[in-house]
């Protein structure tokens, strides 16, 4: 005779045995799904940007259900810069909040890094890229501490679910913008207007108004 203790153990081992089967499922049939990094294209890039290929980074957890993919663009001289796109792929998309969480946390990581930002600064709002998708945006002023003396920087978060290829993306921008290395405190902002500018003229015009900005260009689907 089977007890009641033996049979509640048993429901519990069906149950985990279901559980598990489940997981491995969705783990293959999602693994088998397509997975493309969202990139910036290169006649966006031009001949001064270049990918960071030290810095190209992808990867999947939790059986293959969720998978990820970084690329890092950057540009060197007297006014450093540098631009990271990174797609998350996971079972369900993720929302506005823990896209902005997420993005909050990855600039938060730049203070490990000597950059400081000025929370006070903060400029939010919305905008729709040369792919169509509408995104969500932060913008603040900073200084990159671990130059002697200190340089001012431009930082910028962009976020937005590409439906299409079923991922999220989440792009941060860092541009510095003053030379006191070599005693120039003027303020230069060429490359910090090739990341961020669009068709529009979103945050200005002149140099900020054009086709070929880097954030405004990235191919997701």
């Amino acid at each position: 005779m089977i007890n009641k203790g033996d049979a509640r153990e048993t429901k519990m081992y069906v149950v985990v045995a279901i559980f598990i089967i489940i997981v491995i499922v969705f783990a293959v049939v999602f693994s088998n799904n397509e997975f493309t990094s969202a990139y910036v294209p290169d006649d966006s890039l031009g001949y001064e940007w270049n990918e960071d290929l030290v810095k190209r980074d992808g990867g999947s957890q939790f059986f293959g259900l969720e998978k990820f993919g970084s690329l890092t663009y950057k540009i060197d001289g007297n006014y450093p810069a540098y631009l990271m796109v990174i797609t998350i792929k996971t079972l369900v998309l993720m929302s506005e909040n823990e896209l902005r969480d997420k993005t909050m946390e990855l600039i938060g990581q730049a203070f490990e890094d000597g950059i400081t930002v000025d929370e006070d600064t903060e400029i939010s709002g919305e905008r729709v890229l040369k792919n169509e998708h509408n995104t969500m945006y932060v913008i603040y002023d900073g200084n990159d501490t671990s130059e002697n003396p200190p340089e001012k920087i431009k930082i910028i978060g962009e976020i937005w679910n590409c439906r299409l290829s079923g991922t999220s993306v989440i792009c941060i921008g860092v541009a510095q913008i003053t030379d006191n290395s070599h005693n120039n405190s003027e303020i230069n902002a060429i490359h910090w207007e090739k990341i961020v500018k669009d068709k529009l003229g979103t945050f200005g015009t002149g140099g900020f108004q054009g086709t070929d900005g880097l954030l405004y260009t990235v191919i997701c689907h």
